[in-house]
């Protein structure tokens, strides 16, 4: 791929983004209403976010000033870049955004010399496996779910691993 969907290149969110990040995040994981308690995120988790060490939020601006199309949280965690937040808005889902921003923090892994990307996804959304797979990823194992209050019905988290080439 070459980085860019229709003229879109990921770019590093700023707190300017904040208010953005939340409501493109909140929009694509109405998904999951089915088994969570409320929305995903708010200003301080997305604050919170930005400011840890070897953390960053990439984003794809959106068609009007101001707005965002996409956004990827990742962190860099001793021998693997892990990512999350995974969020397309709605309108713009199946336009390829997911996989360039996925795109992005491989290559923010392989710039780093970082072996390995993985992410979790939940078991209950059984589309998720699938689609990682063809981007190369394998289930690696298991963790409990990070909010189990906010949960509806039982839930875990498959944990999802890519090697990277140099």
């Amino acid at each position: 791929m070459s980085g860019e969907v229709s003229g879109c290149l990921p770019r590093r969110a700023v707190a300017a983004d904040i208010p953005e990040i939340v409501r493109v995040v909140n929009l694509a994981y109405r998904v999951e209403d089915f088994f969570i308690r409320g929305d995903r995120t708010d200003a301080a988790d997305i604050g919170a976010r930005l400011e840890r060490p070897g953390a960053r939020i990439l984003v794809v601006d959106g068609d009007l000033a101001g707005s965002l199309a996409a956004a990827v949280y990742l962190e860099h965690r001793a021998d693997r870049v892990w990512f999350g937040l995974l969020s397309v808005d709605p309108p713009r889902q199946g336009s390829g955004l997911a996989r360039l921003l996925i795109d992005a923090v491989e290559a923010d892994a392989r710039a780093a010399a970082v072996p390995l990307v993985e992410i979790d996804v939940v078991d209950l959304r059984t589309e998720l496996p699938a689609f990682y797979a063809r981007l190369g990823y394998v289930q690696v194992g298991e963790r409990p779910f990070p909010d189990p209050h906010k949960l509806r019905r039982p839930a875990h988290m498959v944990v999802m691993q890519k090697a990277l080439t140099q």
